[in-house]
């Protein structure tokens, strides 16, 4: 097992990927909004040239990605908001195809497989009386759905 702090830069990210494929389990931090986020941003490190070939190392490598956000907690402090997405065949293949605006639907769809999306979980915390409605509208991936939801 590897443990990397962060992963910023191109060569730690590259060295990241070739450790996983050879039977390393790689975690690591990224500072990202969203698991199609973070795909995006590692993808997005390497040369044009490259991209496609890093898409099918990810869909090959990725198991999870968790997000995570710190909300203001009713009564002061603060309380995490994750997001979940475990790499399926339907991620996988979303991110072979570079169809990294879908997994959001995914994610949302797929509960029943332990994903979470965002906004559930920040749905969720208001429904506990954890959060402000003001504080989900606030931090909600989608604005709009969330103050649909919360209606």
């Amino acid at each position: 097992m590897i443990l990397l702090g962060e992963m910023r830069d191109y060569e730690t990210i590259r060295t990241a990927l070739t450790a996983a494929e050879t039977g390393h389990l790689v975690i690591s931090t990224l500072h990202t909004r969203g698991a199609a986020n973070t795909i995006d941003r590692i993808i997005d490190i390497f040369p044009p040239g490259q991209q496609q070939q890093i898409r099918v190392q990810l869909a090959f490598l990725l198991q999870v990605v968790v997000s995570q956000q710190l909300l203001p907690a009713v009564g002061g402090g603060l309380v995490p908001a994750f997001e979940v997405m475990v790499a399926n065949n339907a991620v996988r293949n979303l991110i072979r195809d570079s169809k990294l605006h879908q997994v959001d639907s995914v994610i949302a769809t797929s509960a029943a497989e332990g994903m979470l999306s965002m906004d559930g979980s920040i749905a969720g915390l208001y429904m506990q009386g954890r959060i402000t409605k003001d504080t989900a509208i606030a931090f909600a991936m989608n604005t709009d759905m969330m103050i649909k939801r919360l209606a």
